[in-house]
């Protein structure tokens, strides 16, 4: 499972021209998923996202978390964060999990994320024609991989 996370003063996503989900201060998270990902990693992720000091204290310094901030989370399903540039100039998405694979984790990384920061994520639609629209805050951008861990 792979991750773009993005620390934002507000984010939405819209589908159709019509916004379907939108947060104010907290994260916007990209998500990408393999086949071979598993609960262990969801909880391993979401945990790390939870907790993650990347929002400044009083001094300025990143140093609080999401949920020390009572931040907003906003989840998006990217199947392209697997693309594969390695021959060509056509990307490949073989690692990206197939719809029937990739929903119910896309859908229990949303519902371990609620739990482990207490508050209703905000998603997109999976699957669909999206555009996501942010105000990048820093700009502070993270990306995290589970199969290494960083």
């Amino acid at each position: 499972m792979r991750v773009v996370i993005q620390r934002v003063t507000s984010a939405s996503v819209s589908v159709e021209e019509k916004v379907i989900s939108k947060i104010n201060i907290g994260l916007l998270i990209l998500v990408g998923i393999e086949e071979i990902d598993t609960a262990e990693d969801i909880n391993w992720l979401t945990h790390k996202i939870a907790n993650l000091r990347i929002f400044n204290d009083e001094d300025g310094v990143m140093n609080r978390s999401l949920l020390e901030i009572n931040g907003e989370a906003l989840v998006v399903s990217q199947f392209t964060l697997h693309a594969s540039t390695k021959k060509g100039n056509r990307p490949s998405y073989l690692k990206s999990a197939k719809p029937d694979v990739a929903i119910p984790l896309y859908q229990k990384f949303v519902q371990q994320l609620q739990i482990d920061i207490n508050k209703k994520v905000q998603t997109g639609i999976f699957g669909a024609d999206m555009k996501v629209d942010l105000l990048n805050d820093g700009p502070v951008t993270i990306m995290i991989d589970t199969r290494n861990k960083e």
